[in-house]
């Protein structure tokens, strides 16, 4: 019995690399510091993976900001507009991902999307020269050698070519079948190459298999392998899948000469049925995915040897791996100083979840598991786990009734007497709803939390920001302001920290993107509000203008998908429990005479399963209705908005506009604009802002620009229907950049305005 894992988090214990590449940035380190950084940061990943005795080391997994970008540098899929900058490699690789505005030009970055379901994002290559695709980096190859300098024959990991292909932007569909055979000979000359260095595997990521797959679809995936896998020769392949299940390509795998085959076991619902059905070959290893890569829960032994067994009817052939790359959860619990022993012993970081592996192997290389002091000391654990349970929480959701997630009047009904009460003006601007968190901000909250100020300090230094805040928003022009939250820490850790049921941690980062990490909370039992969260600030920032300020709410949907969720009930029953809570803040909101409330769902589509047959019945049908439990119970004249960030939403458009909410803001400047098409095919009614600026890159757009992203959008939609808006919060940009950014919006929404009349 062996293990591996598909890939570790890259960030550092302590995000000792979102820091070094800020500081890059800033200017304030050298290209020569960056990268000792990183190389210091590998040696400490695989010294962790090595004490854990893991068999399967992974190398490539590491990257200064995205492995799928690293993927496509590495094959020449950089678009002209990054090579005509005439950078050095490490800034023309930031430069599509952050965008530059320099004396070398000015140019956006690439466009970001969500990595399958998941909260990570992934640049979007793009091709513009389909002849220019071969094999052209070398990090792939040093960071090789340089786990071999360490004594680990590592196994290279990189995206798979059938996923890479689907995953680019042509620019030009007609050269999409000379990128096909380009590929091909690009893969085959890194497989000669990882030969010639001695490499015994190389891991390619396939996770796109779990999708629906057509038979052009399919006969694409074996095109392409048929030609790799006669070129692999002394080198083994490892196909690894991921967030899901192979139902249609199984079969045809196992008659293909793949050396292994990584499967999930965890969100793959049809594996163990796959292996029933069609077993498994016996010139294969199975690199069976049955530790949790995505949740923070430690392993539950007894579960997973029972699956094991299972799976042993079929092979014995067997390496216990990771579900997913364990980028997905933090680094190690050994910082959470903090956190309750009682607590904390119940989780397992990415650190954490190698030893479980070491301690599954064990357990299964002796002759009695079920007696492995590792075997009864995890079972100890479930056993005496703290209470989970609230009684009048599951009384409330028992209760509900189906007129609970209706809301009443219509959304023509509700239109029509909003406008007549906002008294708004056509292409209304505002913001997402966050704006800059300067460090002084920081400090402030982190002095509140470490009890070094009052509360009555903390509450009047907020407050001096929010009067700032509305100020500056007023001199802009913009039509409906923002408070700024600059109480919050984080859109769901800030409502986790007020809601009964949730735990938070020192150190719990993850990657969300580049250098943006997120700390999500940890749902441990049932979910209740216990006092009024939002409407102190809400108030307190009406009070100081005469337009109106939005209140600020984060939506349940969001708030459990970017939280590491209990496995002990349905995510349907967790989310109706937030949903709940929610709704009391919204009515309390109301009550305290707020008229628009924002209440986000960025992560709509993150737990939306990958196959489509799964939607409605596994996600669609609980999520949407719990979005409408949140605002059924407001009056007709309240304004209820809600966001979305980078996603694609163009093919659950119609179920989005069954949220019934009165406004929604969509990114939507990185997918150019992609989406207005579809909301137009669909007969969208809910009015949309479509966010005509990227705030993830510190660009400032200029006039022009932003009047002819108006442009666009108001060539595909009624202009009654339309807001203008950033495409998302601007927590993470500086004050400079965002002023710059927002005079512009309002001053191209002004000059558009007058044509309009024209």
């Amino acid at each position: 019995m062996k293990n591996s894992i598909i890939s570790y988090p890259r960030i550092g214990a302590l995000r000792e690399l979102k820091f070094g590449i800020e500081k890059y940035f800033k200017k304030e380190s050298s290209k020569k510091e960056l990268l000792d950084l990183a190389k210091n940061l590998r040696k400490t990943h695989w010294q962790s993976i090595q004490k854990a005795e893991i068999d399967f080391v992974p190398c490539n997994d590491f990257s200064l900001y995205d492995n799928v970008l690293d993927t496509a540098v590495l094959f020449n899929i950089v678009a002209k507009r990054y090579k005509a900058l005439n950078l050095e490699p490490l800034d023309e690789y930031f430069a599509q991902s952050r965008g530059y505005q320099g004396q070398n030009g000015d140019v956006v970055a690439l466009a970001m999307k969500k990595w399958f379901n998941t909260n990570y994002h992934y640049l979007v290559p793009e091709c513009d020269d389909a002849e220019a695709i071969s094999l052209v980096g070398d990090k792939i190859f040093s960071e090789f050698q340089e786990a071999k300098e360490q004594g680990i024959n590592a196994k290279p990991v990189l995206v798979g070519i059938f996923t890479l292909f689907k995953l680019i932007n042509f620019i030009d569909e007609s050269a999409k079948e000379k990128a096909k055979e380009k590929l091909v000979k690009a893969y085959i000359a890194l497989f000669e190459k990882l030969n010639l260095l001695g490499a015994e595997w190389v891991q390619l990521d396939e996770p796109y298999l779990v999708y629906d797959l057509d038979e052009k679809e399919i006969a694409l995936f074996e095109e392409f392998y048929k030609e790799l896998l006669q070129n692999k020769k002394g080198l083994k392949i490892l196909l690894q899948s991921y967030f899901g299940d192979l139902r249609d390509i199984y079969s045809k795998l196992l008659e293909n000469d793949f050396d292994g085959l990584g499967l999930d076991f965890i969100e793959g619902k049809e594996s163990l049925t796959l292996l029933e059905k069609y077993g498994f070959s016996e010139n294969k290893i199975l690199f069976a995915g049955v530790v949790n890569g995505k949740n923070i829960y430690k392993n539950d032994y007894a579960k997973t040897l029972n699956l094991i067994q299972k799976i042993q009817k079929y092979t014995q052939n067997i390496v216990l791996n990771t579900s997913c790359s364990l980028l997905h959860v933090p680094y190690t619990t050994k910082f959470e100083t903090k956190l309750d022993k009682a607590y904390l012993e119940h989780f397992a970081y990415a650190e954490e979840k190698l030893n479980e592996l070491k301690e599954l192997k064990e357990i299964l290389q002796s002759s009695h598991p079920n007696s492995h002091k590792f075997f009864i000391q995890n079972q100890e654990l479930f056993k005496n786990a703290p209470n989970k349970i609230d009684a009048k929480v599951r009384q409330r959701v028992a209760n509900l009734q189906n007129s609970d997630f209706i809301r009443k009047p219509e959304f023509k009904t509700r239109a029509k007497t909003q406008q007549e009460l906002l008294k708004l003006p056509l292409l209304p601007t505002t913001t997402i709803g966050s704006f800059p968190q300067s460090p002084d901000v920081r400090s402030n909250r982190l002095a509140f939390k470490q009890q070094k100020i009052s509360a009555s300090s903390y509450t009047e230094f907020n407050q001096n920001k929010i009067k700032e805040c509305i100020k500056i928003q007023e001199e802009i022009g913009l039509d409906v302001l923002v408070h700024g939250e600059f109480e919050r820490n984080d859109m769901v850790e800030y409502f986790g920290e007020n809601l009964q049921g949730f735990l938070f941690t020192q150190n719990g980062w993850v990657q969300s993107y580049g250098t943006r990490c997120v700390k999500p909370p940890i749902i441990w039992g049932d979910v209740s509000r216990l006092k009024a969260i939002t409407v102190s600030w809400a108030k307190f920032a009406q009070n100081q203008s005469s337009k109106i300020v939005k209140g600020m709410l984060t939506g349940p949907v969001t708030i459990l998908n970017w939280s590491f969720p209990r496995e002990d009930i349905t995510l349907k029953e967790s989310t109706q429990q937030i949903a709940l809570a929610i709704r009391d803040e919204v009515l309390d909101l109301e009550n305290a005479g707020i008229k628009i409330i924002q209440i986000d769902e960025a992560a709509l589509r993150e737990k939306l399963p990958l196959r489509k047959s799964d939607w409605h019945k596994e996600y669609l049908d609980w999520a949407i209705p719990a979005f409408n439990l949140v605002h059924s119970g407001v009056k007709e004249e309240t304004q209820i908005h809600t966001h979305m960030c980078y996603s694609e939403f163009s093919d659950i458009l119609k179920e989005i506009d069954a949220m019934d909410a009165d406004v929604i803001s969509f990114e939507a400047s990185r997918s150019n604009l992609n989406l207005l098409d579809t909301l137009k095919a669909v007969n969208f009614q809910t009015a949309v802002g479509p966010g005509v600026y990227d705030i993830h890159s510190p660009r400032v757009p200029s006039v022009e620009e932003i009047k002819e992203t108006i442009r666009k959008i108001l060539a595909k939609l009624p202009k009654e229907q339309i807001w203008i808006n950033p495409d998302c919060g601007l927590k993470t940009r500086g004050y400079e950049e965002v002023l710059a950014s927002l005079k512009n919006m309002t001053q191209a929404t002004k000059e558009i305005r007058e044509e309009l009349k024209g």
